[in-house]
Formats: structure tokens, C-alpha cells, sequence
């Protein structure tokens, strides 16, 4: 049973996961491969909108998208990009990230190959997944500018876009974890967390929806604190 307060939960984790950048034209477009083909169909609307002359697509397969998308995440992305209308030529492919990280940096590297001066990147995400993009690309590419974006839904909206609902909240909980505690590892910069978005997550922890929170080699939930 999802209460009314673990519902209003998510929704301030969900708000502070966006970033709320407004699109602009950048050097270069970069979706973030994984199961939700709505990345490459934002990716597309953007290019249409004349964002970015060159799409990247990057991404291999993950346990939760080896079957939906055998050849790969990217391939999949590209495969739905030239569907809808954009050509071959204006698309790339990185098929060897298995983690944001690798994303942002494989990414980079195929664009320096490939010859693209690259300035600015308008980086496309699932909406839950920006502001945990964003930071890991300013620690990863920091010399460029970044603006993250996604498919502009609301919380119920992608709730429904997924079919499940608690699978969602324990994504949301998942992606605010790692925000606390990869900054310390070196994997994105730091960014101020309001206490208020923090009692939210606590709140849900304790609530159980923790399928997808790291853990340490004797299952305890590796430490959140930061306030």
C-alpha cells in the first residue's frame, strides 16, 4: 500500500531530481541509454527543434534491458531516431557504457574521434535521472557547458508510462542515494541537498522501497548522511 505521505515523498524527490534547465542549442545532443525508449524520443524532438545538430546515443545492455534491447541500448536509440525521421548521418553511436559515468566519458572520447568541438551538450535523460546526469558530467567534462534534459512528464504520467508504481518510488529513492553518496567516491560533483528532500528519502527507506539502494558487503544500506 502506496499512503498519501509516502506519495508526497516522491513527488519532492521527483521535483529535485529535474533540474529545470530550459533547451537551448548546444554543440551536440547526448542520450543516456536505458529500458525507456522515451530518451531517444526526446533526443528526436529536440534535434527537430534545432537543439543540436549531432545526436549521440550511448549504452550497452543492462540486466533490466538485455531483453527488451539485445542489440544494445544505443543501437536501439539510433534504431528509433532514424524511425522518426532524422538520418544516419547526424547520429553516433558509443554501444560500451554499462553506468552514467562511462556514458559521459565514452561519449567524449568518440566525439574528440570523431572531430566535433564540443562547447556545450544538452544532455537527455530519464526525467528522474537529470540532476544525477548533470552532476556526474560537470565532474566528468567539466570544461563544457551542460543542460540537462528529458520527455517533460509528470510524476504520474511516468508512473503510468511505466506501469509500476512502487518500482518507480524505489528508482527515485535509488537515484537520490547515489547523488549523497558518489561525490565522495569521485563519481559527480557535490550538490546541496535541502534537508526537506532528505527527510523524503529517509521516510521512504524506512518505508521499504529500497530495491534499488546500494549496499555494502554485509547488506546495510551505504551511509546517506549528509545534511
Amino acid at each position: 500500500m502506496i499512503s498519501t505521505q509516502d506519495w508526497a515523498d516522491t513527488q519532492r524527490l521527483w521535483d529535485y531530481h529535474q533540474m529545470g534547465h530550459t533547451p537551448r542549442p548546444c554543440s551536440v545532443a547526448i542520450g543516456l541509454g536505458s529500458h525507456d525508449l522515451g530518451v531517444a524520443d526526446a533526443a528526436v524532438d529536440l534535434y527537430k527543434r534545432g537543439m543540436a545538430p549531432i545526436l549521440v546515443f550511448t549504452g550497452a545492455t543492462s540486466p533490466t534491458t538485455r531483453e527488451r534491447m539485445p542489440r544494445g541500448e544505443a543501437v536501439h536509440y539510433r534504431e528509433r531516431a532514424l524511425e522518426l525521421g532524422v538520418p544516419s548521418s547526424a547520429v553516433l553511436v558509443e554501444p560500451r557504457a554499462r553506468n552514467t559515468g562511462e556514458n559521459i566519458r565514452f561519449s567524449r572520447e568518440l566525439l574528440l574521434e570523431a572531430g566535433i568541438h564540443v562547447s556545450s551538450v544538452l544532455l537527455i535523460s530519464k526525467p528522474y535521472e537529470e540532476r544525477r546526469a548533470y552532476a556526474t558530467a560537470r565532474q566528468l567534462w567539466p570544461e563544457v557547458e551542460i543542460v540537462s534534459a528529458s520527455s517533460p512528464m509528470t510524476l504520474n504520467e511516468y508512473v503510468d508510462s511505466v506501469g509500476d508504481a512502487r518500482l518507480v518510488i524505489d528508482m527515485l529513492v535509488g537515484a537520490l542515494q547515489r547523488l549523497l553518496i558518489y561525490p565522495d567516491q569521485g563519481f559527480m560533483i557535490s550538490q546541496q541537498v535541502p534537508d526537506d528532500v532528505i527527510d523524503a528519502y529517509e521516510r521512504l527507506c524506512r518505508q521499504g522501497f529500497a530495491s534499488r539502494l546500494l549496499r555494502d558487503e554485509q547488506g546495510q544500506v551505504r551511509s546517506q548522511a549528509r545534511r
